[in-house]
């Protein structure tokens, strides 16, 4: 049995959880979180007990730990975990500063502990189908990704102004799902963007409304499409046009992401742990991702395409 410690008791460590107590070879030994309000509902709620974080990684009981703290912990956390001895699978992103990432990348691999990192969309089954079927030539070869990723309604402003932005804090997620559908990353982005849904979202310096065009070496392409507003409702939608043909990921509900998605990732870490596999999706995604972000970001500043290598 795999011992697991939870770090972070909001809404996502709740739903992974679920995604622990549920697996049969992994248990949910204790859960840590500055509220300690919210600590002890969700640790109430799953039969373990309230701990602080130090407490969680002195345990030498606890096998791995699951990091859902807010984006400004996570490198810290994840090097203190590892130097444990701790496996880690952490929420996205590594870090909201990439030289500090690209730190954390190289402190880690010296400890030689596993370390996992959150893109669970990678995980929902239609994306995953997907990417397998290209990967098994059914289209022939990928000429053209589109990525629309929609949320029904912009975050709290309070969570905007310390979010990193849209590029770094939600398409972060869709640079990750590119980069596993392409299985690659691209050579240069470029980036339109603005502040349309809410005015109090550019007044915090940020966007709620972005378009990102993709180059690739072999001449393909690649469209990331967000808006933090969608009046009709969550949507994530890939297609992929290939030299023969189309492949499509259509929407899904929400709630059904959530508990296949999540829980496939936790089975998949799982995996890492037990049966000791690759790492499906680690520290090196994880910091090109983020990466990918700056290029975006910076293209959107200074108007023009950026090199992912300049970055």
């Amino acid at each position: 049995m795999t011992n697991v410690g939870l770090l972070g008791a909001g809404r996502i460590a709740g739903v992974h959880a679920t995604a622990i107590s549920s697996h049969p070879s992994s248990s949910l030994i204790a859960v840590a979180d500055i509220n300690h309000a919210a600590a002890q509902t969700l640790a109430s709620s799953y039969g373990c007990e309230v701990r602080d974080t130090e407490q969680i990684l002195a345990d030498k009981s606890i096998d791995a730990v699951l990091i859902a703290t807010s984006t400004n912990t996570h490198s810290e956390l994840m090097e203190q975990a590892t130097a444990a001895g701790k496996a880690v699978l952490c929420e996205k992103p590594v870090d909201l500063d990439l030289q500090r990432a690209r730190e954390c990348q190289v402190r880690i691999q010296k400890t030689g502990q596993p370390v996992m990192i959150g893109f669970n969309r990678r995980f929902d089954p239609n994306f995953a189908a997907l990417q397998y079927a290209l990967s098994e030539g059914e289209i022939g070869k990928a000429e053209l990704l589109s990525i629309t990723s929609f949320d029904p309604a912009p975050p709290p402003i309070e969570y905007i102004k310390v979010s990193g932005g849209l590029f770094k804090d939600m398409m972060i997620h869709d640079f990750d799902m590119a980069n596993f559908i392409k299985g690659e990353a691209p050579i240069k982005l470029s980036a339109i963007a603005s502040s349309i849904v809410n005015p109090e979202i550019e007044k915090a310096g940020d966007v709620d409304t972005a378009v990102v065009t993709m180059q690739y070496l072999d001449g393909s392409m690649a469209v990331i499409k967000n808006s933090r507003r969608a009046a009709y409702g969550y949507d994530q939608r890939l297609e992929v046009l290939g030299s023969g043909g189309l492949l499509q990921a259509q929407n899904m509900l929400e709630n059904t992401i959530v508990k296949s998605a999540y829980r496939a990732e936790w089975d998949a870490f799982m995996d890492v742990i037990t049966q000791k596999k690759d790492i499906p999706v680690g520290m090196d995604d994880g910091v090109i991702a983020l990466a990918m972000a700056e290029a975006a970001k910076l293209s959107l500043a200074v108007g023009e395409p950026v090199e992912l290598s300049k970055i």
